[in-house]
């Protein structure tokens, strides 16, 4: 499962701010009520409101919300959550919503466009509407809700290190890059919106918004990625929905800062310096560009996530029924300097590489999330002259070929090998049993960063990795993720295998990890450190790893 599912988690991190079906009216709760959606609800129900088949339910045309109880089960649905089977539109579901952490008017406000959109039944909600049925709900007060959502207390911190709360955010981050100067970072929203936070002071700073650069005629812009070079540029991956005719179309675009006149200048405003676009991904699986980074042979890697969930052809004309594209589920490698850029594609069959990262030899490893079938998550090693294939949709993990995970899973072409991803030799990382490849199902792997000798031991020569937790109900309603693991790997003949230990656990979604200096910041996507709990999702914070051999 892609964090941004995220994300669209591509954790699907690409497809969570695409731009929502219109609505009939356009009254001011309404227009409150779509912003409040993207950021709170489209993560599970996406931008679409089409669900996620067999996961979450939809709520285009939804027979829920038009039942004669519906708008009081829809407000109990947000307030309190909502558990076990549930059949809407002739299709059960059976997992879990949190609530939402939002107050009566908010609740009022969101719930106003949901009903107002996709053929529901129409009606707005007034704030006192929302009081009421709280007021017979497992939170009664928003003041209850919001209290049960508090940060969590900080985890306790691995050994070598000390932890503490950096920052406090008051919108949903999902990426850092260091400033050059090394004296702060920025942070990148899922919605466009760049801050910049000086390490030192821990002072928060805007210095963009989408709409300084972000053309929103092509749609709500879902950005994924950023990156600053050592000159100061800043780089910004960009996916947005637009609803076209006859094929819905997913522009993805990479946007850079002008070059500035030092290292300390405020960056100008980004302006687009690439753009290309294919057909909108197979219900809720768009998960668009992603990560970006300048790599040590000074070019520039970009993840482009699949729009598919294993290569399923679908079945709505308008979403473009081929399976991936040519630059799609692949990574991609450019010229940062040149003008007029074009893709090079360096391996085929990534299904979603939230992060990659680079070894002190210039070795290059990605991390990817699996499909919604329960293989493991990837590791792999990118062998970028090769560009070898590693089998996206064909194999998932180290399953055989032969072993379909879907009935619609195509046949490999002839003639095709894959590359199996870093097998996991424990003892973390892996519930069902080692060896794995590599990371348990559905945990979702997100941000990740290489740790040279210069780290405290037991930890030099690891990679540590994000993983942002399940966002799917597990069996025994135990959790996988919400923590960040060290992965030490090693070549073994032609194949790579990995020690794989617990570095950080109990996190609020860790999604992207930064290094500072000798100091090593995670960036926690929202609060609750667990799915099942049911607890809501507020905007997370940044926690500091701080070496005990370091000065404060």
């Amino acid at each position: 499962m892609n964090p941004l599912r995220l994300l669209a988690l591509g954790l699907c991190l690409g497809g969570l701010l695409d731009a929502a079906v219109a609505v009939a009216r356009d009254s001011e709760a309404v227009k409150r009520g779509r912003s409040l959606y993207v950021a709170h609800c489209a993560v599970c129900h996406q931008a679409t409101g089409r669900g996620t088949p067999g996961v979450y339910p939809p709520l285009v045309g939804s027979d829920f919300l038009a039942r004669p109880d519906g708008r009081t089960n829809a407000i109990l649905a947000v307030v309190q959550g909502l558990s076990g089977k549930l059949v809407v539109n002739g299709s059960t579901y059976d997992n879990q919503m949190p609530a939402v952490v939002l107050d009566d008017a908010q609740v009022a406000d969101v719930l106003s466009y949901v009903f107002d959109a996709w053929n529901n039944p129409g009606g707005e909600f007034k704030a006192e509407d929302v009081a009421q049925v709280r007021a017979s709900s497992r939170f009664p007060t928003y003041k209850e809700l919001a209290e049960a959502s508090a940060y969590p207390p900080v985890p306790p911190a691995p050994e070598g290190w000390s932890l503490r709360e950096h920052v406090r955010l008051n919108d949903f981050a999902v990426r850092m890059a260091p400033t050059p100067d090394l004296k702060g970072y920025y942070l990148l929203g899922q919605a466009g919106a760049v801050w910049r936070v000086d390490a030192s002071t821990r002072k928060v700073q805007p210095v963009f918004v989408a709409a300084d650069y972000v053309d929103s005629s092509l749609g709500s812009p879902g950005t994924l990625g950023i990156h600053c070079d050592a000159s100061g540029r800043i780089w910004i991956t960009c996916n947005q929905r637009q609803d076209s005719s006859p094929v819905v179309t997913n522009h993805v675009s990479i946007f850079r800062t002008p070059l500035p006149a030092n290292k300390r200048a405020t960056p100008g405003k980004p302006i687009l310096w690439f753009r290309t676009a294919y057909p909108y991904g197979i219900g809720p699986y768009n998960h668009g560009v992603s990560h970006l980074a300048i790599g040590p042979d000074r070019k520039l890697y970009v993840s482009s996530g699949s729009r598919t969930d294993g290569g399923e052809p679908g079945n709505e004309q308008n979403l473009g029924r081929m399976g991936e594209t040519d630059i799609t589920a692949c990574l991609w490698r450019m010229d940062p300097e040149s003008e007029t850029p074009s893709i090079d594609v360096v391996a085929n069959g990534i299904r979603n590489a939230w992060s990659f990262a680079w070894d002190d030899s210039g070795q290059m490893f990605s991390v990817s999330n699996g499909p919604d079938a329960h293989s493991g998550e990837e590791m792999d090693v990118i062998d970028v002259g090769g560009r070898r294939h590693h089998g996206f949709p064909y194999q998932f993990a180290d399953w055989p070929v032969e072993r379909k995970a879907y009935p619609h899973t195509p046949p490999a072409p002839s003639g095709l090998s894959f590359v199996l991803p870093v097998m996991n030799d424990g003892p973390d990382g892996w519930s069902a049993g080692l060896p794995g490849a590599t990371f348990d199902p559905h945990s979702s792997p997100a941000g990740m960063i290489w740790l040279g000798e210069r780290a405290p031991q037991p930890w030099r020569r690891s990679f540590l990795v994000g993983r942002f937790g399940n966002l799917l109900k597990m069996e025994g309603d135990r959790d996988v993720g919400f923590d960040v693991l060290a992965v030490e790997p090693t070549q073994v003949g032609t194949s790579w295998r990995a020690k794989v230990r617990t570095f950080v656990r109990g996190l609020g979604r860790p999604i992207d990890l930064m290094q500072l200096g000798d100091r090593v910041y995670i960036l926690e996507y929202t609060r609750p450190t667990d799915f099942r709990s049911g607890r809501g999702w507020l905007p997370g914070r940044v926690l500091e790893l701080i070496p005990k051999t370091s000065g404060r």
